[in-house]
């Protein structure tokens, strides 16, 4: 039976510590309070449940077909007489050879995306060095121009941009995530956006709309407890995460896990029969946490409730991978597992082999770049 989030924030604590700076949070955190949380509540129209319900009507019904009242996936979704939210327009669970043949889009879109985030993360850092080149002089009479200037005292702005400059580079990288996440949540909360929120912001094999809601659903939480921990995770992640790729590539490589990830839940689904929508940023949380774990293996992390208890990072990652395969194999519905999988996989998979493959081959797209570049300036 599946889990409705209400029961899973009454099962979980939702309180936190500041991170230590001279540790870093292990992601086990991530593995038991966050989730590519499948969406299965009372709160939720029926037809937002997987397949298995038949509406009960006064009317004669047509003769339907073995597929569409068979209940052998999930049970039937009980509705709230007085539901506010609206109902979801999926299309029938395939469960013929042809439903892996919706794959194919997702696949394509997958390497397409994968492809264009890491070409325009190289770009991206070509223009952020000319344009640290250019504007050398200029910061150099700035600073010196705000010494001769008065100093304002109780100035916001001046608070803000002080505060700005304490955090590291990894936690400046990120801040667009969480800004872009917390409003993704406050749209939850407009009941006129729920039917758009539920179509492009929850990723589903069997909906109608597959290749947006791969990329869109990173950035989806419907839960404030399920976004407050995996934007602290993220977080907490980040300096090391940057420190290891650089900002551009660290970009790159969690647009790109967030859609990976996706396609593995895609593919998981597709294979058990066990359709249902997902969303959150759990996936592309996973191949950060990967990432870090497979740089750097001896150091020491605790989870953020137990600071006293240490492990290495190798140990985390393991132990985190063979609780999400649990999971998958005997079929948990709480977690979507089958995305944690993909994005460590991802994660494991770009440190040991991608980096050399992928971002270490951008030369030949940085010439062509720098090329079309000088024409169109010499132009």
């Amino acid at each position: 039976m599946c889990v409705c989030l209400s029961d899973l924030r009454r099962n979980l604590t939702s309180s936190f510590q500041h991170p230590n700076k001279n540790n870093v949070i292990i992601g086990c955190i991530l593995l038991l309070l966050n989730s590519e949380v499948p969406l299965v509540s009372s709160r939720w129209p029926h037809s937002f449940h997987q397949r298995g319900f038949k509406k009960i009507t006064r009317k004669p019904e047509l003769k339907k077909t073995p597929e569409e009242i068979s209940p052998t996936h999930t049970e039937p979704a009980i509705q709230s007489r007085q539901n506010p939210f609206p109902r979801l327009d999926l299309q029938a669970p395939p469960t013929s050879p042809r439903a892996f043949g919706r794959l194919v889009r997702p696949f394509l879109f997958t390497v397409g995306f994968t492809g264009s985030s890491f070409a325009a993360a190289s770009i991206w850092q070509y223009e952020t060095l000319q344009s640290r080149v250019r504007s050398f002089f200029d910061e150099a009479k700035a600073d010196w121009m705000e010494k001769l200037r008065p100093q304002k005292r109780g100035d916001a702005r001046k608070e803000v941009n002080q505060w700005w400059n304490s955090l590291s580079e990894g936690q400046k990288t990120v801040t667009g995530i969480v800004v872009i996440n917390f409003l993704v949540f406050c749209c939850w909360r407009i009941p006129s956006l729920q039917r758009v929120m539920i179509r492009y912001f929850t990723a589903n094999p069997a909906s109608k709309v597959l290749c947006a809601p791969m990329i869109l659903s990173t950035f989806s939480h419907f839960s404030f407890f399920h976004l407050a921990t995996n934007m602290y995770v993220l977080w907490s992640f980040s300096s090391s995460a940057v420190s290891i790729l650089g900002r551009e590539q660290f970009m790159a490589v969690y647009l790109s896990a967030g859609v990976i990830s996706s396609f593995f839940s895609y593919v998981c689904k597709t294979l058990t029969g066990r359709f249902g929508p997902s969303l959150g940023a759990s996936g592309a949380i996973m191949t950060v946490l990967a990432a870090v774990c497979t740089k750097m293996p001896e150091a020491k992390l605790a989870i953020v409730f137990l600071p006293m208890f240490t492990f290495t990072a190798t140990h985390a990652l393991k132990a985190i991978v063979a609780i999400d395969t649990a999971g998958l194999v005997l079929g948990w519905k709480i977690f979507d597992h089958a995305a944690h999988l993909g994005g460590a996989a991802f994660g494991v998979w770009y440190m040991l082999t991608g980096h050399e493959l992928i971002w270490r081959k951008r030369e030949s797209l940085v010439k062509l770049w720098h090329e079309l570049r000088t024409r169109g300036r010499g132009g």
